[in-house]
């Protein structure tokens, strides 16, 4: 438009003085008219490259909604990718139903299995069986996501794979035997419905309840460490917790010493070898399918000399807060503390 200009004027430099003046005149209105446009014209692309830049970005974020699509590494080492936040859920574990809830995804289950006892809720919702599913009422749900456990994928593979082909995706989920790894199961499910912020609350919230407990159990002096011995199966065929378990955890955080220490897993043990071992506390996570587990204890032959017995300290605890890898463990390790040492955990 310049170059347009300046030829244009070399073009009337021989013109008379008051046309000259007046093609001056006229020259200025039309770059000012010119200029004017030009400025329009620049704001008006800038405004289109805005546009198309911002629909270019909302093109390239197109299905990232809420972090989605996901994918995740389940605990059998599966891949799966979640394309969207899934709506609805089936699970069929009942710590993974807890997690769930705790997360705020319990409103989106629409199947859980006939163990899942926590929260109340969970009667409302349909029974799709357990370690035995319920293949064809699962498929008629048609849930988004199905929780699954080890369990399934060693025996019913077949099924999970009819599961997949609906569209379903299909995550393997075991809770673990320590708090590190039900906290990366509890991140791992927050991933999979799109509540990770949930799950670092949560899990957050359950590693300072941890570490406050085992920071009060520290001043307990070696020599007032309790002794304690966890049945959880009573007489006659008394199963144990060893190394390797919730409860054996739980009993070192609280700074007690697990009478069964040596052992490794779930074990069974017999009346004699428990008398021998002379515990000072003894806990069950019976209480319930058996009415008075104290009792039960109390009345065994040969016991009367165990200072848990002679003491009657003898108490049951919610087996579902002490054993199943899901939220409530702290609550679990917090009771287990108050009950141990009552003077020290008030």
């Amino acid at each position: 438009m310049e170059n347009v200009l300046k030829k244009w004027g070399k073009l009337t430099a021989g013109l008379a003085m008051a046309a000259a003046l007046l093609t001056a005149c006229g020259n200025e209105e039309n770059n000012a008219g010119n200029e004017q446009n030009d400025g329009n014209n620049a704001v008006q692309n800038n405004a289109e490259e805005n546009a198309a830049g911002n629909e270019n970005a909302n093109e390239a974020g197109e299905g990232n909604e809420n972090g989605f699509p996901v994918t995740l590494t389940d605990s059998t080492g599966n891949e799966v990718t979640i394309d969207e936040e899934p709506e609805t859920l089936v699970s069929l574990l009942p710590s993974n139903t807890e997690i769930l809830f705790e997360l705020g995804a319990g409103d989106r289950l629409i199947g859980v299995s006939e163990y899942c006892n926590y929260p109340e809720e969970t009667a409302d919702i349909d029974n799709v069986g357990a370690q035995d599913m319920d293949p064809e009422l699962i498929l008629s749900l048609d849930p988004d996501v199905a929780f699954v456990q080890a369990y399934h994928e060693e025996n019913h593979a077949d099924i999970l794979n009819q599961y997949e082909e609906a569209g379903i995706d299909v995550i393997v989920v075991e809770g673990g035997n320590s708090f590190e790894e039900v906290y990366e199961t509890i991140q791992m499910i927050g991933e999979a419905t799109g509540t990770d912020d949930r799950a670092e609350e949560i899990v957050g919230d359950m590693e300072e309840r941890l570490e406050e407990i085992k920071d009060q159990a520290a001043d307990i002096p070696e020599e007032d460490q309790k002794k304690v011995w966890v049945e959880v199966a009573p007489s006659p065929d008394i199963f144990t917790t060893g190394q390797g378990t919730f409860m054996h955890e739980m009993l070192e955080a609280i700074n007690a010493v697990n009478a069964a220490e040596e052992e490794e897993g779930w074990v069974n043990l017999n009346e004699e070898e428990i008398v021998m071992l002379n515990p000072d506390v003894i806990i069950t996570t019976y209480g319930y399918y058996v009415d008075d587990p104290q009792q039960e204890v109390l009345s065994r032959d040969g016991w009367t000399e165990v200072p848990a017995v002679q003491n009657e300290r003898i108490h049951d605890v919610d087996n579902d807060t002490v054993t199943r890898p899901g939220p409530r463990l702290i609550e679990g390790v917090e009771t287990l503390a108050e009950l141990v040492y009552p003077d020290v955990f008030e």
